[in-house]
């Protein structure tokens, strides 16, 4: 007589990540980027992004890009921007594991606009992430919310945009950052070092 067998369906452990903003925090902020010319990656960004790759975490670059919903670019600006920067951060031995951008701007009321969480829960989804277990790392209170909002840790890195909102708005955040760095460099240590 045959025994029946129970088969458990196999469990699939969830990767922490790192979901990092690109604008002021892995290149340099220029505003409203509508050129890729314009373009400079952070010279310590591909390092950085190494580190966390060698710590086993995905790295996934989040950004609001409203300048197309205001037509001061083109969807296809955007992408190409993403093409080099990819290009470029590889050629650093850097891995990016995606790249997620919302084109609208903040009358839409979209749920991928940071610090709305679509972007990052579309991400877990996609590549099999813990949000609880992950990290996010930008140079706007935005960013700090967006952490907030689906139970990751947040760091305000001071490059961008990062140094003026420090110094004028933080004494009025309902909520303040887990941990401030100088650059994403500091950033990485900081995540690797918790993540050990």
């Amino acid at each position: 007589m045959d025994r029946l067998r129970c088969v458990l369906p196999e469990t699939r452990v969830r990767r922490a990540a790192a979901f990092l903003d690109r604008d002021g925090t892995i290149c340099e902020e220029v505003g409203y980027l509508n050129h890729v010319s314009q373009m400079r990656i952070f010279p310590f960004a591909a390092e950085a992004i190494r580190v966390l790759n060698e710590a086993g975490l995905a790295v996934v670059v989040v950004t609001n890009q409203s300048g197309v919903a205001r037509k001061y670019f083109p969807e296809s600006a955007v992408q190409e921007v993403h093409e080099v920067l990819l290009r470029e951060l590889t050629a650093g031995g850097a891995k990016i594991d995606g790249i997620y951008y919302c084109p609208h701007a903040e009358a839409d009321n979209c749920k991928c606009r940071k610090p709305k969480a679509g972007m990052l829960t579309r991400a877990a989804e996609e590549h099999g992430l813990d949000l609880e277990r992950s990290f996010v790392v930008g140079d706007r209170f935005g960013d700090v919310e967006l952490g907030r909002a689906v139970g990751a840790r947040s760091i305000l890195v001071r490059t961008g945009y990062g140094e003026g909102e420090l110094a004028w708005h933080a004494t009025s955040w309902p909520v303040q950052p887990d941990f401030v760095a100088p650059t994403l460099t500091e950033a990485a240590a900081w995540i690797v070092e918790r993540g050990r």
